[in-house]
């Protein structure tokens, strides 16, 4: 007996009123369920987000229990009608021909009214499919890139970690580095329709155009399970909300609120992405930028040594959305890594991932480069430990992330409203940390130190001209602070003062960067041999945790021992996960079996109905033949 087909509102009264007893679901989203009344039912799902949506809660508690898990099996062959499924197709196709070329010649949807339609390129062709072995170089990226194709492949993975589908995708780097290549792999590995356009094609002349062919290509890209949307050149409508002179809503506004709402709105995109590149990132809006990818933190299965107070100090000043990214990176990673629950190390390497940048092991750096960044980062960090208002250092890596060589993280206490001028003094000298280490050990300095020395002057010059922090130009603002905006970007500041006070605010600034430098200089040359003792243990294991850190800086130890303690963190990530996967197959088993009996019962009671049927048959052909003595019958 075939099971009954449902349609969708079916299965969520099913899921709401609790009584679906197990659920499989097949890789082309064929779900089959099974009610705790024994009935067997199936629906065809487009996408595993439409039914989490709904039911979401439901969904979780299930995968939790494994009365809903993924069934490695391909769906039952198809009806004896499917065969008929390329004559329907070719009649409508000519049908749909017909009609075309029926309406060019009566001049209906001509030109005008194509306007708003999208022009975008499908690119799905078998014989210009691009995977990520054509692509050259570029692994991190192409690792990143790949958590999208495992989702457009295996959703179910990663619903179990709490994620949730990539809304976007940006891809950033000069031209010619191979962004649209990398864009075309994804879903060449995915096996996805992949439709190409420019930021440019959606602004037109007329307005409301760009808005109506971004509805247009999403509508086309939902016609699909699963589709690609690539946006080359997107700073063309992306750019900064509100940069233009005078700050008019113009056109190419109306363009990305359009596509915000798309990506991120009210209607239901799931197995939609869009991958974006730019050469300009620094002038797209912040939230096109916010919308990579968003999850729920609801639901996810964490390690016990998960602190959540711990992210959350560490991730002070987050938004919302901030911290759904971060969650979700977390969730990914863990994903990738094969494992069921998600660890404190995860979370941290999304938080770093999600601050600083993805981690770019692969990156060759020259054996002297690797001593100078690990010495400079061990600077910062001896220079954080003796600063009174410095938060605790949480992290320290020489592993090149995003642009850094290296970062060290300090964790935050508390959220803070104001500064004092001590804790920007204090700022200064940490920062500073770096460069003074660099031109103790190296007696020379690098480049590296660039950023933190831009730092370094933008604080010191504030607390002058803005936070009136000068004993000798008293608590004056100099400059008004008003920013135009030109092209998305800050133009220039009204001068509101001489160029006497200039040349004396230049001497302040002077002033406070020698005294922070002099500080730094003093702190790392009286613990040079703890500088010296950090930085051969970054050199030799690349991360130094808070809690090795503190080891190393309040007492003697050894490398052992602080590897010793790594170690152990990891053992107990991977004992706690051993467990986690054992109860799951338990589980998994466990339900087998009972499936296994429940049919196993069905086919018994099928075979007795056949044998009574078939008694009862015989019994009544004996009966029809009865006859009677002296030739009477009945």
């Amino acid at each position: 007996m075939s099971p009954a087909k449902i349609k969708l509102d079916e299965v969520i009264r099913l899921f709401e009123n609790d009584e679906v007893a197990s659920c499989i679901i097949s890789k082309d989203n064929l779900m089959t369920i099974t009610t705790k009344s024994g009935e067997i039912k199936q629906h065809s799902l487009r996408s595993l987000d439409l039914l989490n949506q709904r039911v979401g809660d439901k969904i979780m508690a299930g995968i939790a229990n494994e009365t809903i898990k993924y069934d490695e099996e391909r769906a039952q062959d198809m009806p004896f009608w499917t065969q008929f499924i390329p004559y329907i197709i070719a009649i409508a196709l000519m049908v749909v021909l017909w009609m075309y070329f029926m309406n060019q010649a009566t001049g209906k949807n001509g030109k005008i009214s194509s306007f708003g339609k999208s022009k975008a390129k499908l690119g799905s062709e078998e014989k210009k499919k691009v995977y990520f072995a054509d692509v050259s170089g570029c692994e991190e990226e192409k690792e990143e890139l790949r958590e999208v194709v495992d989702f457009l492949k295996n959703p179910l993975k990663f619903i179990q970690l709490g994620a949730r589908i990539p809304r976007g995708v940006l891809l950033v780097g000069p031209p010619g580095t191979g962004k649209t290549m990398l864009a075309k792999a994804v879903a060449g590995e995915a096996g996805v329709p992949f439709y190409s356009t420019s930021g440019s094609e959606f602004v037109e002349m007329y307005v409301g155009v760009g808005a109506s062919r971004v509805r247009d290509i999403f509508t086309t890209a939902k016609k699909n399970n699963a589709s690609i949307i690539f946006i080359d050149e997107i700073d063309a409508v992306g750019r900064h909300r509100g940069a233009g002179l005078g700050g008019g809503h113009d056109e190419r506004e109306q363009t990305l609120n359009q596509l915000l709402v798309e990506m991120d709105g009210f209607g239901n995109n799931e197995g939609v992405i869009v991958i974006a590149a730019t050469n300009r990132p620094d002038i797209l809006d912040p939230a096109l930028l916010r919308r990579n990818i968003k999850v729920h933190a609801k639901g996810k299965p964490f390690e016990n040594d998960v602190q959540l107070d711990v992210i959350a100090k560490t991730t002070a000043g987050f938004t919302g959305a901030d911290l759904a990214n971060l969650l979700n990176e977390a969730a990914l990673l863990a994903a990738r890594k094969q494992k069921r629950l998600i660890g404190m190390n995860d979370l941290e390497e999304a938080m770093i991932k999600v601050m600083v940048g993805p981690q770019k092991k692969s990156k060759v750096i020259s054996e002297r480069e690797k001593r100078i960044t690990a010495y400079h980062e061990a600077g910062h960090a001896i220079a954080t430990y003796f600063q009174k208002t410095q938060d605790p250092v949480h992290q320290i890596s020489i592993i090149p992330s995003g642009s850094a060589g290296g970062y060290t993280m300090s964790l935050p206490k508390e959220d803070k409203i104001f500064r004092s001028k001590k804790e920007m003094e204090e700022d200064i000298v940490t920062l500073l940390g770096g460069r003074v280490a660099e031109k103790i050990i190296m007696d020379d300095i690098s480049t590296g130190a660039s950023n933190d020395i831009q730092r370094v002057s933008t604080t010191a010059r504030k607390m002058i001209t803005q936070y009136g922090m000068s004993d000798k130009l008293g608590p004056i603002v100099f400059g008004t602070g008003h920013e135009e905006v030109f092209l998305g970007r800050e133009f220039n500041s009204s001068k509101n003062y001489s160029e006497k006070i200039a040349s004396e605010i230049d001497d302040e600034v002077k002033q406070i960067v020698d005294t922070g430098y002099a500080s730094a200089e003093t702190i790392l040359l009286n613990n040079r041999d703890k500088l010296e003792f950090i930085a051969q243990f970054l050199i030799k294991n690349e991360i130094m945790d808070g809690e090795q850190f503190k080891a190393a800086m309040e007492g003697e130890t050894s490398y052992e021992a602080l590897e010793a303690m790594a170690s152990e963190r990891r053992k107990r990530s991977e004992e706690e996960n051993r467990l986690a996967r054992e109860r799951s197959e338990q589980r998994a088993k466990e339900e087998s079996a009972k499936r296994e009996e429940m049919l196993k019962k069905e086919k018994e009671d099928l075979i007795n109905s056949v044998l009574n049927g078939e008694k009862e048959l015989k019994k009544n052909d004996e009966d029809d033949n009865i006859s009677f003595p002296d030739g009477d019958n009945l």
